[in-house]
């Protein structure tokens, strides 16, 4: 039962930690996040939004940050699934 018990709740946990940093993101584009001395990617997505058209790397950057940290993670969690699935045939395909 353990094998079967701890895969899963592995995977979900790796699962939640892109869920996690997009929602704290979302909080601080929002303004009602972490406070504004601590650098985030919600706050500086929101603060380059009055220079966007001037200097487009502002909001680029961190948002490509935040796209590139939540597919890591989804991919890491995916392939996470794929190791540990105890019920898998397949070796190394």
């Amino acid at each position: 039962v353990l094998p079967n018990i701890v895969a899963p709740i592995i995977v979900y946990a790796s699962l939640l930690i892109p869920v996690t940093i997009v929602i704290e993101a979302s909080l601080s584009f929002l303004g009602i996040g972490v406070p504004p001395p601590t650098a985030d990617w919600g706050t500086m997505i929101s603060a380059a939004q009055q220079v966007y058209q001037q200097a487009w790397w502002y909001l680029f950057f961190p948002s490509a940050a935040l796209l590139v940290t939540t597919v890591a993670f989804n991919i890491f969690g995916d392939g996470l699934r794929d190791a540990l699935d105890p019920r898998s045939n397949q070796l190394f395909t």
